[in-house]
């Protein structure tokens, strides 16, 4: 009988995750079921998108309602990103994902019950508090159960996103047909609650801790059996490493150790992670996330046509997450999403110069030129980016931390989008964007960093660690 390799500490368990060559059976499941958060999380936003026209008629909605409205989720993951970071570091990565559930299922059904804008605002509250705590989390997660050779396929979530957006897109062109009427938007907020619900109960019934998060805590033996159980690993629990024992020994950390993201080697992996996600957000929010409106404008006024153009805007949103992965694993995520924003930047500055005065054809190319060149580069790598560039101990908070600067670029992009467009026209609105991916751009070709291109930063940190306990012991 073979002997099992023995774990002592986070590194080797990230080896022997590392060692696996594709993942398979309950460890793919489990990878699906973290991804399905993120469908979550973009449903429940495309669901606010989609029936933003008809919520804002019936409901007479003014102009700073509606950027209230749609800039409240990101508002709150503002704070719920390193709230999620903080709770993953703290008590785990899985119980902040199920409690996340619970709050995207309550917003969703006070946003479709609700009799007045209070009542919808309260329940996009809620939607906001379980986008923050979600997506940090869920980045970390997956970042710690994928092995490092297919670290590139974390960008698929930006796949994820744009299905997700699609898929709600669709179903309020079903609940159209169906003759809701102006209800078309309850219908359509109110369906997230449904996949909140299937969500909840397939990741309460199959997530099991990160053996990784186990490992850093010192709890090997729980951490032995779940790579089992997940991945059908066979090792055996060893005396904690010297590593493993400082880790355990150090104080938590929290909030009060956010600093350690600002310093040394990880303040330009920091600022590199954070300006892409805020970028981002920025340039999708403002633009990618107003498709239907934009579609209204290309295609004329009708509801029908203007959400089918968002389906075909969003499909190649899910073509160019698809081709992420790949730039991401040809190019490295820094490159890649610098050729992103060098693409979104023509694309706003070409629909600022030719809005209206060119024809419906050509007004439609540049906005998928935009959501292609987002989706493959920037928009996916914004996340991946954080999650890889961390050592776990850190890891959930930096990805929280990440998260929380992309939510203000969220929350510009919604909120001042609106009052923009409404001074200075759709034209004008995009020629000020363009100025966001090309500061993205900048940043990109400065900062080098690239996860891809670099160890571990769990091997770094214990290789980092080792030195300085031999250095302690040879001057004792």
């Amino acid at each position: 009988m073979a002997q099992r390799p023995g774990v002592k500490g986070v590194a080797d368990v990230v080896a022997l995750i590392d060692g696996l060559g594709r993942i398979t059976g309950r460890a793919r499941i489990i990878w699906f079921l973290v991804f399905g958060g993120l469908f979550l999380d973009a449903y429940s936003n495309a669901a606010l998108s989609a029936g933003l026209g008809p919520m804002t008629s019936q409901m007479e909605l003014t102009t700073t309602q509606v950027s209230i409205l749609t800039a409240t989720a990101p508002a709150l993951a503002i704070i719920f990103n390193p709230v999620g970071g903080w709770l993953a570091t703290r008590i785990g990565r899985v119980p902040p994902l199920l409690i996340a559930k619970v709050f995207a299922i309550a917003g969703a059904l006070f946003a479709a019950f609700a009799g007045d804008f209070n009542t919808v605002w309260l329940g996009r509250i809620l939607v906001g508090v379980a986008y923050g705590i979600d997506f940090a989390v869920a980045m970390a997660l997956l970042a710690e159960y994928t092995p490092a050779k297919l670290g590139g396929r974390l960008n698929l979530w930006q796949a994820v996103w744009y299905v997700a957006t699609t898929s709600n897109l669709a179903l309020a062109l079903v609940f159209f047909h169906l003759n809701v009427g102006s209800d078309i938007w309850r219908w359509s907020v109110g369906s997230a609650s449904v996949v909140a619900v299937a969500l909840l109960l397939g990741q309460a019934l199959m997530l099991k801790e990160s053996p990784t998060w186990l490992a850093s805590k010192g709890r090997l033996d729980e951490s032995v059996a779940n790579l089992d159980r997940i991945y059908g690993i066979k090792a055996a629990a060893g005396t904690p490493d010297e590593t493993t024992r400082a880790a355990v020994e150090a104080p938590a950390v929290g909030f009060r150790q956010a600093g350690l993201l600002f310093k040394g080697e990880y303040l330009p992996r920091t600022i590199l992670s954070s300006v892409i996600s805020l970028g981002q957000s920025m340039q999708y929010f403002a633009v990618g996330w107003y498709l239907p409106l934009i579609s209204l404008a290309i295609f004329g006024e009708s509801f029908e046509k203007a959400t089918v153009g968002s389906m075909v805007f969003n499909a190649f949103g899910i073509g160019g997450g698809l081709l992420s992965a790949y730039f991401g694993r040809r190019l490295g995520l820094r490159l890649s999403s610098a050729a992103g924003f060098a693409g979104v930047f023509v694309a706003l500055v070409a629909m600022g110069l030719t809005f209206e005065k060119v024809p419906t054809a050509v007004a439609f190319l540049l906005p998928v030129l935009f959501i292609l060149c987002h989706s493959a580069g920037p928009g996916a790598n914004g996340k991946s980016i954080a999650a890889l560039s961390y050592s776990s101990d850190v890891r959930a908070l930096g990805t929280g931390v990440t998260g929380m600067v992309g939510s203000f670029g969220s929350v510009v992009g919604l909120y001042v989008f609106p009052q923009i467009k409404d001074s200075l026209g759709l034209a004008d609105t995009f020629l000020a964007l363009s100025i966001v991916p090309l500061l993205g751009l900048i940043t990109c070709l400065v900062i080098k960093w690239d996860p891809t291109k670099a160890a571990s930063p769990d091997e770094e940190a214990g290789q980092g660690r080792d030195t300085a306990v031999e250095g302690a012991v040879a001057a004792h």
